[in-house]
């Protein structure tokens, strides 16, 4: 087994050392431990404002989000062996020559990813605090305990994620089912004497460090971890799949837009992609669920503020994630050889990303009327949709047709925090002085059509960039 991790781990390297350059991928965490060191100066502001336990709670929230979005990969076992590694000789494969299991194949890739991602986010925000902890005379016993805190926090939403697409990869009902009673049982936990702990173990264990949270947060881990790696469900491509011919009546149906057979073959390539529904709730209604609860516990203490029209702001930036969606799946090499432009192709991209945008916008609506803020969901609505064409245009720009792997070079992520940090918190600073005021994002819609305009013109090769 460390043999195979090892030999994994170095795999992963070579992968993105090649796309981005050595240098490159490796002032990634750098850059985050600048961001984290320059973001603990912060901490006196929203000390002046919740208590420090509050802000502690965010923190590990945050990290259970992150964890939540990271375990979304593996929606089922058969997307992400099929979709990532596709016919490469990788070891991912090895199971097929060689006398290796595919469940210890299976463990050994789940390993390195959460020491991957540790080594890549968790590692860099700690050193960046710890680095400003002593200007913000920060206990140094906590430089201690966060570390192991926050990991913790990671590995519950990266295990849980991982558990729930397993149990949907086997049964969506038994899916469904299975997340109901942990939506029951974690309403019952939170009424109880003993709701931290049950909820969120890892931030009891910061509070009050003891054997119990440590061993319900190992425990919680454990069980999810040793569902999803005893029970894979993997297929390999050279299954041949045969549908009836859905492109010609769709396009027919998209008749009105210019190029529909494009617009086609982006729903057919969704839809046919392993996961169906199951994509939705872990990549998109999953971590906006949970970012609606982290409002509603920030949002506490500041009254003013209207929860809707932040997280109008937020779902934007969560929604240009569906253009990540819309490019996973095709493979533009396969376009030079066709007489297609790049420009037909990225034009077809942005359609259909806009067709998709009105699964975010009825989202908006049932929060809005569920929440009692119907009067703010105009504001809303037009905030959302200037974030969301906005943080578009800004991936479109740097990354074209490539936004899954160019967002990990130092650079790129670099520039596109820089164009989109200052937009987003000056509309989330101007609604909390009166939410009105946050309409005024609608300026940045045509800033976003001159970037996708440009962005757009500066793409005009299939290959992927290398650095």
């Amino acid at each position: 087994m460390p043999d195979l991790f090892v030999a994994m781990m170095k795999e992963e390297w070579r992968v993105h050392a090649n796309v981005f350059g050595s240098v490159g991928f490796a002032l990634f965490p750098v850059m985050l431990a600048g961001f984290a060191f320059m973001g603990s100066f912060m901490l006196p502001l929203f000390l002046a404002i919740m208590p420090a336990a509050q802000i502690a709670l965010l923190t590990h929230l945050l990290f259970v989000l992150l964890g939540a979005m990271v375990g979304s990969f593996g929606i089922m076992g058969r997307e992400f062996m099929n979709r990532r590694f596709g016919q490469a000789s990788l070891i991912a494969y090895s199971s097929r020559s060689l006398p290796v299991s595919e469940r210890r194949i299976f463990l050994n890739f789940f390993v390195k990813d959460v020491v991957y991602y540790f080594l890549l986010y968790i590692i860099p925000f700690v050193a960046g605090f710890a680095l400003a902890s002593p200007f913000l005379a920060v206990d140094p016993g906590y430089l201690l305990l966060l570390p192991a805190t926050l990991t913790l926090s990671f590995l519950m939403g990266l295990s849980l994620a991982f558990f729930l697409s397993t149990v949907y990869a086997h049964s969506p009902g038994l899916f469904a089912g299975t997340l109901a009673a942990l939506l029951i049982a974690g309403a019952a936990a939170s009424r109880s004497s003993v709701g931290g702990v049950w909820l969120l173990p890892p931030f009891a264990l910061f509070l009050h460090p003891s054997p119990g949270p440590l061993a319900a947060s190992v425990l919680i881990i454990g069980i999810c971890c040793a569902v999803s790696i005893c029970f894979p469900k993997i297929e390999y491509q050279d299954r041949t799949k045969r549908f009836e011919n859905a492109l010609d009546p769709l396009t027919r149906r998209l008749g009105i837009l210019r190029d529909p057979h494009f617009v086609a073959k982006d729903a057919l390539d969704l839809k046919r992609s392993e996961g169906g529904i199951g994509k939705i709730v872990f990549s998109f209604l999953l971590p906006l669920g949970l970012v609606w609860f982290l409002l509603s516990l920030l949002l506490q203490f500041i009254p003013a503020a209207s929860p809707l029209i932040i997280f109008s702001v937020l779902l934007g930036v969560i929604t240009s994630t569906i253009y990540n969606w819309l490019t996973e799946f095709d493979s533009f090499s396969t376009y030079a050889f066709l007489p297609v432009e790049v420009e037909t192709v990225m034009a077809s991209k942005l359609k259909s990303y806009a067709l998709l945008n009105f699964l975010p916008a009825g989202l908006l609506i049932l929060v809005g009327a569920g929440s009692g803020e119907a009067a703010s969901l105009p504001a809303a609505m037009a905030v959302f949709l200037a974030v969301s064409s906005y943080t578009l245009a800004v991936t479109v720009y740097l990354t074209g047709l490539h936004p899954n792997v160019m967002l990990y070079h130092a650079a790129t992520f670099f520039w596109y925090l820089a164009a989109i940090s200052p937009a987003l918190l000056g509309l989330i600073f101007v609604s909390i002085a009166d939410p009105l005021y946050a309409v005024a994002g609608v300026a940045l819609i045509p800033i976003a059509g001159y970037l996708l305009k440009k962005g757009v013109l500066r793409r005009d090769v299939w290959d992927q960039p290398g650095y």
